[in-house]
């Protein structure tokens, strides 16, 4: 066997990992992309419970307008010929809904009918709204590869340490207007005391522009970056986990997989969290002072998910999304105690070829703190490892199933009538098909308080090992996107691949 056989290895087949893996295709890299699970893909997987199809994670994405940020990057990866999309409702992508209030708030596509919907509902804030927005644009404006364009990161300086539930105080006193405001906080796991403005921004200004859902499920977005790779010679092998990361004269040499094979590359990019990187590494030109603070960043929370099969032809389907919180707790939702949990929920309706006045399926998403799973984190279990947790846990999902449905019943009368049947997820099942230590949502947590110990440079003081994924910078779609297209750059020593980008 010959040492050296690749030029890039890449760890994970999240959607940071498939773009650093297309992207450096493109540049003319041989890529081979090693995966642990049965599927690719990370959080675009998906799966299908009595034949629907379900996300585990990329319920919508914004701005695949023609000219918007994500649509450039996936006309340049060849994305957007081929997915299968549905455009959300032009007057409302979300809903935003507080507990004991009949009144439904909704969030329109374009700057201009969002502040006139929710004019309606709150015809004295025309002022609060103009300024929410303008800021909005402010803060994305400066920073460069959101916005395709070469650039200093001095621009973002100005506006990282602003915290977002101050700032929307800032701006009205209305307290229900704050709550609106702040109402899909569940897209970054909103907390009042570190959620900086520019997450809120850089998340809700892409859904504003246009917001879309993937037709039978996100992981399409990875089977044709996978495609892509393999078109131009490389390979993507799953069941294949990587157990260490091996060192020879101050570089990564090969990394090991579960069994002792090795396999070599010049180049090794980790799509894995970065402090479980570093784990599989012993090398002493990565510091210990470095692999604690990484370690000790702390990640965001954790989720329980049902995802419910309705009997055929029950239940009317709705293209938006609904956000419901209780009074008072739009920014501690994930402090919940065992009585009040859930102080909020999410609920998507996925669109399938099939679907049209009536929905086949709904997920019910709310917030789930590790602890209460820890009694089972000794069990593992996926499709491709099956260990089953025991009778507790079943008796564990199903109460708190239950009462996630009961909480949904209240805005759904009926929703009960119409389950034929149900599934679901705890923290323990995104540990065990993401990869992290404690099922994060959207991997470390953000702190405008200090901003910038949580970014994380694509570089290591390895020279041939690299980070990618939704821990470097945003995450979702578009946030991983963006960290893949910034490691690819590291990678190449250039940023040709932004005017690339640009002019697809």
């Amino acid at each position: 066997m010959t040492k050296k056989a690749h030029d890039i290895i890449i760890i994970g087949s999240g959607m940071g990992g498939l773009v650093c893996g297309d992207i450096l295709s493109r540049e003319g890299y041989t890529v081979h992309l090693l995966e642990k699970n049965k599927q690719i893909g990370g959080s675009l997987q998906t799966y299908a419970r009595d034949k629907v199809v379900f996300d585990s994670g990329v319920h919508y994405i914004g701005a695949l307008e023609k000219g918007q940020n994500l649509y450039q990057v996936f006309k340049y990866l060849g994305l957007m010929d081929k997915l299968k999309l549905q455009k959300m409702e032009a007057d409302v992508f979300d809903k935003i809904i507080i507990d004991n209030d009949p009144k439904e708030y909704v969030y329109a596509q374009g700057y201009d009918n969002f502040i006139k919907r929710l004019l309606e509902d709150f015809p004295g804030e025309e002022k609060a709204l103009h300024a929410y927005c303008n800021k909005i644009k402010d803060v994305c404006s400066r920073f460069p590869l959101y916005n395709l364009r070469r650039g200093s990161d001095d621009e973002k300086a100005p506006v990282l340490d602003i915290g977002t539930k101050a700032f929307i105080e800032s701006i009205t006193g209305n307290k229900k207007l704050q709550a609106v405001l702040a109402g899909n906080n569940y897209l970054y796991a909103g907390e009042a005391d570190t959620t900086p403005f520019y997450v809120h921004a850089l998340i809700l200004n892409h859904y504003i522009e246009s917001s879309w859902k993937c037709v039978d499920g996100g992981s399409q977005i990875g089977k044709i970056m996978a495609k892509n790779i393999r078109d131009r010679g490389g390979e993507i092998i799953k069941h294949c986990e990587v157990k260490k990361l091996a060192t020879e004269n101050g570089r990564i040499a090969y990394a090991e997989l579960a069994g002792g094979k090795r396999m070599y590359a010049d180049i090794f990019i980790s799509n894995m969290h970065p402090s479980k990187t570093l784990e599989m590494t012993d090398s002493a030109l990565i510091k210990n002072v470095y692999r604690k603070r990484l370690k000790g960043l702390a990640n965001s929370v954790s989720s329980f998910i049902v995802n419910i099969v309705f009997k055929k032809g029950s239940f009317k389907y709705f293209k938006h999304n609904y956000y419901c919180h209780k009074e008072g707790h739009i920014w501690d939702m994930t402090g919940y105690t065992e009585d009040d949990w859930p102080l909020g929920y999410c609920v998507f309706v996925p669109a399938t070829s099939r679907t049209g006045e009536y929905a086949e399926g709904m997920t019910l998403l709310t917030y789930m703190r590790y602890e209460e799973v820890k009694e089972w984190e000794h069990t593992f279990n996926t499709v491709s490892s099956v260990n089953r947790r025991g009778e507790t846990y079943e008796a564990f999902k199903k109460r708190k199933a239950e009462r996630l449905i009961d909480e949904a019943a209240k805005k759904f009368p009926g929703l009960k009538d119409c389950i034929f049947s149900y599934y679901s997820s705890t923290p323990l099942s995104f540990r065990d098909y993401i990869g992290n230590d404690d099922g994060s949502m959207y991997g470390i947590l953000k702190d405008y308080k200090d901003p910038l110990k949580t970014f994380i440079s694509p570089r290591t003081k390895l020279p041939n090992l690299y980070f990618t994924g939704q821990n470097l910078n945003l995450h979702g779609v578009l946030g991983a996107a963006m960290s893949g297209i910034i490691t690819s750059m590291a990678v190449m020593g250039n940023d040709s691949i932004i005017e690339k980008i640009r002019n697809a």
